[in-house]
This record gives structure tokens, C-alpha cells and sequence, in this order.
């Protein structure tokens, strides 16, 4: 069992963008799955955003982004990133889960999603807005 965090950052439309740059930077491979992709278009202008991407490397750097869907509040420089908790074992990540949980709001029970065995969202009460999920087989 493992578990690792990284850097998520929270675009409006730029995600490819920022993407490509940063894989320009640092190298490495990078993954984006569309909102179209995963089945879960809620606005057809934005069915082409980044729902899900990210830029890892050889070298250790590995960021992740997304284009938060405009139903949702986002202004650029404000809640601009999250901290992403991956694993790769359910019962491991619903353990962290309850214990980050408490006395935090949960934005997204963990559950299974369309795109992951176990997804969830939450704001702790520092402030700090944490995604925690289990590896799906189409996305490492």
C-alpha cells in the first residue's frame, strides 16, 4: 500500500494549457481526460475542458490540474489548488478519509465515481480544500 500527495491546481478553461507549459518545464508524461471523456459534460462549451490531467516526471515533479466548470465559484488566485491524496487501497484511503474529515466540510462524500473506485472532497478546518481517491485502472 502507498499513498502520495500532490499539488492540484484549479484552472477555468487554461488546464491544457498550464499542462503543456509545465510539461515543457519539467518533461515527463501528461494525461488529460476531457469532461466529454469521462461522460461527465454538465455544459457543452466547457466538454472539451480538463477534468482530470496531470504532469509526472522522472525527475519527481508531478502536478495535477483541472478547469473547474463555471456552475461552480472559482476567481483565478483564489482556491487555486487542492491537495490530492491518491492510493491505491480503499480501505487505507476511507481510513484517511474518516480522520480528515472531522470537523471539516465535506463538498463530495467519498464514493465511487465515474472515475474512480472511491472519489471524495473536502475543506478541513484550516481552510485547506482536500481530494482524496483511489487509482482507477485508466487513470495513474
Amino acid at each position: 500500500m502507498s499513498v502520495t500527495t500532490t499539488t492540484h491546481l484549479n484552472f477555468r478553461g487554461d488546464a491544457r494549457e498550464a499542462l503543456e507549459f509545465y510539461h515543457s518545464v519539467f518533461g515527463g508524461r501528461t494525461v488529460a481526460i476531457t469532461y466529454k471523456d469521462a461522460g461527465n459534460v454538465q455544459n457543452a462549451d466547457e466538454a472539451e475542458w480538463v477534468m482530470w490531467g496531470e504532469v509526472a516526471a522522472e525527475n519527481g515533479f508531478h502536478v495535477m490540474a483541472y478547469d473547474v466548470p463555471s456552475q461552480m465559484p472559482w476567481n483565478q488566485g483564489e482556491n487555486s489548488f487542492f491537495v490530492s491524496v491518491r492510493g491505491d487501497n480503499a480501505e487505507e484511503i476511507t481510513a484517511l478519509w474518516e480522520k480528515l474529515s472531522s470537523e471539516s466540510t465535506v463538498l463530495r462524500p467519498l464514493e465511487p465515481a465515474q472515475w474512480a473506485p472511491l472519489y471524495g472532497m473536502l475543506t478541513d478546518r484550516f481552510g485547506v480544500v482536500w481530494v482524496l481517491d483511489v487509482v482507477s485502472q485508466y487513470i495513474g
